[in-house]
């Protein structure tokens, strides 16, 4: 009976835990809102946050978008050439990376090399008094530290995306016309029949929410950061677990609402 007892209480502070860190991030997302259409602009900090998140992210997101396009095409190859169908290799590449695997992918790979980021300076910041004295000189720390990374990265995760679903059709291409020697012809002529604006504004929709989720986590991770360096780690390790969790539930919503 002590044994149901005690792990129902711990049940229970972990529910209460979450909801408070469900508030604690929802309260941050309306002071952000709050404070982003105060003058001055940060436009520097901004630019710089922008090529922290997007310009220093390009490199992994070509790979992980390249590679993804190439494999889609290996797999779905083989399951089409059961059905005589390979020509449809080309929209099941380029449908899957515009709705689902660029933006999802995308996300994934920036809050793992962004988010994390955020989540260690700002928590660094914290726990080394910086963002208290921020307080003491009258300047609001949301201002100058989290409305920057939040803008930078909804505006930056999309064009980051388009890149990843480029380059993911680029490299299905090359696979499959390539290597595999599908039909050129057919192969282009069906990602253009089946593939339609909606679906790629809606995958980049998806992107900037999935911006907007990670460098909040990461920010509020950090923001609330205690107990010195161990504190720090703790905070960057839940920071990316969170946000990555967050991505991909918000991404079942998204879609059923979308498509």
């Amino acid at each position: 009976m002590k044994r149901v007892s005690e792990t129902l209480d711990n049940l229970g502070r972990s529910v209460l835990s979450g909801v408070e860190q469900m508030g604690g991030i929802l309260i941050l997302l309306i002071s952000t809102l709050g404070w982003m259409f105060r003058p001055p602009l940060k436009l520097r900090a901004i630019i710089k946050q922008m090529e922290f998140v997007g310009v220093k992210s390009t490199f992994v997101v070509v790979l992980t978008g390249t590679f993804t396009g190439m494999v889609l095409a290996l797999q779905s190859y083989h399951g089409f050439r059961l059905f005589s169908a390979e020509g449809l290799v080309g929209s099941t590449v380029a449908l899957s990376m515009t709705r689902e695997l660029g933006p999802v992918l995308t996300g994934l790979m920036v809050t793992a090399r962004a988010g994390s980021a955020m989540a260690a300076e700002l928590g660094t910041m914290r726990v080394t008094e910086q963002i208290d004295a921020l307080y003491v000189m009258a300047a609001n720390p949301i201002k100058y530290l989290v409305v920057p990374r939040i803008v930078a990265s909804v505006f930056v995760v999309p064009l980051l995306t388009a890149i990843s679903d480029f380059l993911g059709i680029l490299g299905g291409y090359f696979v499959g016309v390539v290597l595999l020697d599908i039909n050129k012809g057919i192969f282009v002529d069906n990602i253009y029949k089946y593939v339609e604006l909606e679906d790629i504004y809606n995958g980049l929709i998806k992107a900037a929410f999935f911006g907007l989720l990670l460098s909040l986590i990461g920010c509020y991770k950090g923001f609330n950061t205690r107990g010195g360096a161990e504190g720090v780690g703790m905070a960057t390790t839940e920071a990316v677990v969170i946000a990555s969790v967050s991505i991909l539930v918000a991404d079942y919503f998204l879609t059923a609402i979308m498509f």
